[in-house]
């Protein structure tokens, strides 16, 4: 089974400084991966007030709900989970930032006969530790996490967690039951957090051979007041990383923003100074320590921009405070949601950062969120997006 290529990516080009007057531009090639409901597009800046270029679909018509990048090589690889109404779910692999696409003629993803399971799709990569190069993780509807030792190739269920006594008990949220991020820890590949809806958030600290909830302090809103803190159950919506302190997690749940400083042991809120504390989104800075950005909706019954206003929320002190960041941006009446995957950043310095609406907008900002311009618009529903530096 395979898809044809519809696009040949142009040639990298090499960060350089030019002089452009008296004004210095930096140049920086950035790729952005825009994974939407009919296919996933390719979007290409050379260096900043560049326009975006971008690419026609590649997988056109199938439904692309989550994109990676494994930066840990000699070339970053990309991965796509691509779900087709005709050949079913599957991840395609390129090695030349989207020019080419492969994927192996079993399917890489799947579950063991004896689970009579069938894999709906997958929700989430995630490159694996430094020192565990070839390891990458993927998380998948209904709720399972898959181990790759190839590069992200092929992938093999992780028994551990789909054999926990909890898992009969998980629920599904609106969107399905799926186990949407994964964070393993950079300094120790033995240490894996996970979270799904609903569920909420899992750990192992001996390499996947046991697994524990880490929801201490995260409510479910939609059980009865006794009940609001159970040991799992959750419906965490998105986890997120610190970059400086690796203890340190972020996490936008069912209502609720929350900050772990133990690995994700136990959580407290960080959701004063928001406007709302539901949203899907939460997205950690790639090198600056307690700098996080999400984007809050009005309440899980209303699914719109607080005020139906788009802004994007950036804290720098790790959730005490949060600032407002909207130049550029559409101004009201905006009705989009952005959903938990479609908010991201690159590697670069500044750090750019990202997100699309599905409405079919992609925003992008080169200065961490103090200014925003539009990357495309009239697309297909965006489902998630991912950027990296070239």
């Amino acid at each position: 089974m395979g898809y044809l290529n519809l696009v040949t990516a142009p040639s990298l080009a090499c960060s350089l400084v030019c002089v452009v007057g008296h004004r210095h531009t930096v140049a920086v090639t950035v790729l952005l991966l825009i994974g939407t409901a009919k296919g996933l597009f390719l979007a290409r800046r050379e260096r900043v007030g560049d326009a975006w270029q971008v690419s026609v679909p590649h997988f056109p018509m199938t439904g692309i709900y989550a994109v990676g990048i494994d930066n840990r090589g000699a070339k970053p690889r990309l991965l796509a989970s691509v779900e087709s109404s005709h050949f079913g779910p599957s991840v395609a692999v390129s090695d030349d930032l989207g020019a080419s696409w492969r994927e192996p003629e079993e399917a890489p993803v799947s579950f063991p006969k004896e689970t009579e399971t069938s894999l709906e799709r997958v929700w989430a990569f995630a490159p694996g530790a430094a020192s565990s190069p070839e390891v990458v993780w993927a998380g998948s509807q209904p709720s399972a996490l898959f181990k790759s030792e190839n590069g992200g190739v092929s992938y093999e269920l992780v028994r551990s967690l789909w054999d926990h006594p909890h898992r009969p008990n998980w629920g599904a949220g609106f969107g399905g039951q799926a186990i949407h991020s994964i964070l393993p820890h950079p300094a120790d590949a033995q240490r894996v957090v996970v979270a799904m809806s609903t569920g909420g958030v899992y750990r192992t600290v001996d390499g996947g051979q046991t697994w524990a909830p880490g929801n201490v302090g995260i409510q479910a809103t939609f059980m009865p007041e006794p009940e609001r803190f159970p040991e799992y159950g959750q419906c965490v919506h998105k986890i997120a990383r610190d970059a400086e302190n690796p203890e340190r997690l972020y996490a936008q749940n069912h209502h609720g923003v929350y900050r772990s400083d133990d690995d994700g042991q136990t959580w407290v809120s960080i959701a004063d100074g928001l406007p709302s504390d539901f949203g899907f989104p939460i997205v950690a800075h790639p090198s600056k320590g307690n700098t996080l950005w999400n984007f809050p909706l009005v309440a899980d019954a209303s699914r719109f921009p607080v005020e139906n206003k788009c802004q994007v929320f950036r804290s720098s002190d790790a959730g005490e405070t949060w600032q407002a960041q909207s130049h550029g941006l559409p101004h009201a009446p905006f009705y989009a949601t952005v959903l938990r995957d479609a908010m991201c950043t690159d590697n670069g310095s500044p750090a750019g950062v990202y997100f699309g609406a599905r409405t079919g907008e992609v925003f992008a900002s080169a200065d961490e969120g103090e200014s925003w311009s539009l990357v495309a618009s009239h697309l297909p529903d965006v489902l998630c997006v991912r950027a990296i530096t070239l």
